[in-house]
């Protein structure tokens, strides 16, 4: 006979058993009926009329054995308004609607959860590793991790914990790495630190570290197109272990660390670790491997500027050499005689592995053509549709339906009060964040869609669920498209920019979106809802220009910064072009704020554009509304103008590129 607990809430008759069929999913945690306990601990079941616990027994029979049983069965408490992440049986993160705030940081979170692949989980511990079949990997990336630490010397000395003192916990985390086919490629087992304890101003001070962006990273591809240049990828490893801190942490001691023979006799509760260099999971651990590359690559010679801190370049006669730092990944660019060098000065003084030409980084696959080079993300859509489960659905052609004009035909208007919020089972936050990080990479026809379903994070209802499957329908039969930087097209730097005047008819804003191309292909572009209530269309797009002229402010400096760096020509991109389909707009910005009855309302700083085309930035030309094309980020259009469109800005399907 074995005993069995019954789990909280679920009433089992005295005297009757009841085996439930084993789930799918394996249960998080548990037991095998059987399996031997000598202290077994109580647990709650099913409670009689005066509160006590009654035991359920059943018998043992050959056909309940691998019966997976819970020790603990916790039953999550959702609020109002509540929803539960993709990865809720594996994590148990659980989102307010009402204060998420989903932006890029969001949206990069939830793209992680969506690359790593949650069918086969990682596992959690060292125990669930030995319990594997893929144990002896697990064990040498163990190992390789042991070795690592002691390498670095990452580990000081033994002591008492000081009374003023919280040391931090520790964990193993466990990943396995995929390249661009979804394929194991390392097992990987990080020694981290449970940073969420450190306390701010005592236990660190900074925590911010630069990244290169999105827009610098697709800028420095089309360069390479347009140069001939190479492209190359570098992995740190253990990078963080590189780190040195600017402040006192001790850690609780690790499994496998031993007392001194003089503690022998006091309780391991008391000691601590303290640790040399920075480890992962502490706050400043990102920061503290940032300054200690930084100080290296400036002492080698290598030029940095504030404008983009996280690209180091540099410049002997005629040959040049640029690294974009992504945290531990290193993408180099360079001519043939610089990029070696830049290499080996990176290997002489980190451990590095040498990944070839650039494939696959942060879930962007780079594909090397003839005639240049295609950036898209088919691996990634992929497990997007397989986790929202539409990766067997009809394809659409477009990512959004032509809207109606009248307000209560609007499939997109907001919750109604006969209408009910989708329930926490619906991954809707989790769709709006896998999705925006498509679009801020590689996809920009979906930016609009996505932005307008995103207002409705805190209150979505069916309707607007049945328009992020819109999109993915959508991205189901476009899965391998993506932006392509040819080789023969000129290196010019044109921007678009556009307005839907009361576009959000239910608030009365305007949409905004602008573009900017370089080489006939997008580098940067953004759709968002105008914070303001423009009076007339000549006045949103007065502000969408406003908006364009701050971007390409940015761009400009980026881009002479780089090329005056390496030697490059300048010319090319002096003045930038911005294009604008309002006639009345474009000589009103010419001309200078001027007071009137038609302008007086508008703020003066809008018309900073005027400064800009003065100085010779910025020449502001008019282009027929046809032909803008940054009417693909402020509305939803028609099938054979949208794919007009997304070709002219350089979207490509990588099956007619092959």
């Amino acid at each position: 006979m074995f005993q069995l607990r019954a789990p909280i809430k679920i009433d089992v008759p005295i005297g009757q058993a009841k085996i439930a069929n084993e789930p799918k999913t394996r249960l998080k945690r548990g037991r095998r009926i059987g399996s031997k306990d000598k202290n077994p601990r109580k647990r709650k079941g099913a409670n009689d009329q005066d509160g006590q616990i009654e035991d359920t027994t059943l018998e043992e029979s050959p056909g309940i054995k691998n019966v997976l049983v819970p020790e603990e069965t916790q039953v999550p408490e959702i609020h109002e308004n509540e929803e539960i992440s993709i990865n809720y049986v594996m994590n148990g993160i659980c989102w307010n609607r009402n204060e998420v705030i989903v932006d890029d940081i969001f949206a990069y979170n939830v793209a992680l959860n969506v690359i790593h692949n949650n069918e086969d989980h990682e596992p959690k511990s060292i125990q669930e590793c030995r319990q594997r079949n893929d144990w002896p990997k697990w064990k040498d990336a163990i190992e390789a991790e042991l070795i690592s630490l002691a390498q670095r010397k990452v580990f000081g000395p033994v002591v008492r914990t000081p009374e003023d003192v919280k040391p931090v916990g520790y964990k193993w985390v466990f990943v396995r790495k995929r390249n661009e086919q979804d394929e194991i490629v390392r097992y990987k087992a990080r020694l981290v630190a449970q940073g969420f304890s450190q306390r701010p101003g005592i236990d660190y001070e900074e925590t911010y570290s630069p990244v290169v962006d999105a827009t610098t990273f697709r800028y420095l591809i089309s360069l390479a197109v347009k140069e001939g240049l190479d492209l190359r990828l570098l992995d740190v490893v253990t990078a963080y272990l590189y780190g040195s801190l600017d402040n006192d942490i001790y850690m609780k001691l690790p499994e496998g660390f031993h007392l001194p023979e003089a503690y022998n006799s006091d309780s391991r509760e008391h000691y601590s670790i303290k640790l040399n260099k920075s480890l992962y999971g502490l706050k400043q651990s990102g920061r503290m491997w940032y300054n200690r590359l930084s100080d290296y690559l400036l002492k080698e010679g290598y030029k940095i500027d504030p404008i983009c801190p996280c690209i180091f370049m540099r410049r002997s006669g005629n040959e040049f050499v640029i690294i974009a730092v992504y945290v531990d990944d290193l993408n180099i660019i360079g001519t043939p005689e610089e990029l070696p060098k830049a290499i080996n000065c990176l290997k002489k003084e980190f451990e590095m592995k040498d990944l070839g030409r650039t494939k696959y980084c942060l879930g962007l696959q780079v594909e090397h053509l003839k005639n240049g080079i295609l950036v898209h993300q088919e691996t990634y859509i992929a497990n997007v549709l397989k986790r929202f489960y539409m990766d067997k659905s009809h394809p659409l052609s477009t990512p959004m339906v032509v809207r109606s004009l009248d307000v209560k035909k609007d499939p997109f208007r907001p919750l109604e009060s006969d209408e009910e919020l989708l329930g926490p089972e619906v991954p809707y936050l989790s769709a709006i964040g896998a999705l925006m990080y498509l679009a801020n990479h590689t996809r920009p026809d979906i930016i609009f869609a996505v932005n307008l379903l995103a207002r409705y994070s805190s209150a979505p209802t069916r309707r607007h669920w049945n328009g992020i499957k819109h999109i993915l329908r959508y991205l189901r039969g476009t899965m391998d498209m993506g932006l392509f930087y040819s080789k023969v097209s000129n290196c010019d730097l044109v921007g678009y920019a556009d307005a839907g005047y009361l576009f959000d008819l239910h608030n009365g804003r305007s949409q905004i979106g602008y573009l900017f191309l370089c080489g006939g292909t997008a580098i940067s572009w953004r759709s968002m809802k105008q914070t303001i209530t423009a009076t007339s269309s000549n006045h949103a797009k007065i502000i969408a220009i406003h908006e364009a002229s701050r971007e390409c402010v940015w761009l400009r400096s980026m881009i002479q910064h780089i090329r005056g760096t390496c030697g490059l020509s300048l010319e090319k991109i002096i003045p930038m072009i911005l294009y604008e389909d309002n006639a009345a707009c474009i000589a009103q910005l010419k001309e200078g704020y001027i007071k009137g009855d038609r302008t007086k309302h508008i703020s003066p700083k809008f018309f900073f554009t005027h400064d800009l085309q003065k100085n010779g930035d910025i020449d502001v030309q008019q282009v027929r509304s046809s032909e803008n094309l940054a009417d693909l980020f402020t509305k939803a259009l028609p099938t054979a103008i949208f794919k007009n469109l997304v070709y002219n800005i350089g979207g490509r399907h990588f099956k007619d590129l092959s």
